[in-house]
């Protein structure tokens, strides 16, 4: 399902023969410069042809604004029109830009408890594609906002998971500033209350997951440096010297 190509770096340079695939919603996007090139309101009319006329036009008004913002928005009327139930409908789509919507509307869903809404977005955490998965998190983080240690209680199972990609979710879901996301306030001032999905991954082979990790320790440093440099100290003896954590603590520490 995911792409194999090389992929246009600049929006002006994507061939025309591509940029139909990707609005007919028949071909997967290889670069963030081809997501961005993406034109929403035609990309849903092809993608579910019978939603509103309206709901296109809204979507077409929006063009301006950010990707995001707009992510939301498409995701927002495929929820009213499909239903939580119907979600399936867009989560297995040949389009990671369709996919993506089928996550925020997840996120968006109302009166789903957490876990439940953690399951339904669990095969687009463990999508093939690079996008899908960074936009499987990002709706995510205000349920995560609402009760962090139940957030955290409910992803443990998910730091030991096989997929490296699950185990990734776990820890950039929590981040406590994150990217292109709102700050996660509690894990800013108790980063310890995250330890539950940290400990179990710093020697994860991984450098998808390093990674994560590293950038989360990064984002406690900000605010709270003293505690990640304790914590590191005792990783590393614990560890006693490992590479993978000797990885995760340069990247971590790099701002420190």
């Amino acid at each position: 399902m995911t792409t194999t190509r090389k992929g246009s770096a600049n929006r002006a340079d994507i061939p025309a023969d591509v940029l139909a695939q990707l609005h007919a919603g028949t071909l997967e996007t290889a670069t963030l410069a081809e997501g961005l090139a993406i034109d929403f309101a035609l990309l849903l009319a092809n993608a579910v042809p019978d939603l509103p006329a309206e709901s296109h036009a809204i979507v077409a008004g929006m063009a301006g604004q950010g990707v995001t913002r707009r992510m939301e928005t498409a995701a927002a009327l495929l929820l009213a029109h499909l239903g939580v139930e119907g979600l399936s409908r867009i989560a297995k789509h040949p389009s990671d830009t369709v996919r993506g919507w089928a996550c925020f509307a997840i996120g968006l869903a109302p009166k789903l408890k957490l876990k439940p809404r953690l399951e339904l977005i669990r095969p687009l955490a463990d999508d093939p594609h690079f996008g899908v998965r960074e936009w499987a998190w990002m709706p995510m983080r205000d349920h995560v906002r609402k009760n962090v240690t139940h957030a955290v209680a409910a992803l443990k199972p998910w730091v030991k998971e096989e997929s490296p990609f699950l185990r990734r979710f776990a820890v950039e879901l929590t981040r406590p500033r994150g990217v292109w996301t709102g700050h996660v306030e509690q894990l800013k001032l108790n980063p310890e209350l995250a330890l539950p999905l940290l400990e179990p991954l710093k020697a994860d082979l991984e450098k998808y997951v390093q990674d994560s990790v590293a950038n989360w320790l990064n984002d406690a440093g900000k605010s709270q440096p003293t505690w990640v440099k304790e914590l590191v100290t005792r990783w590393r003896k614990e560890t006693n010297n490992h590479p993978a954590t000797d990885r995760i603590i340069a990247r971590a520490t790099r701002n420190l």
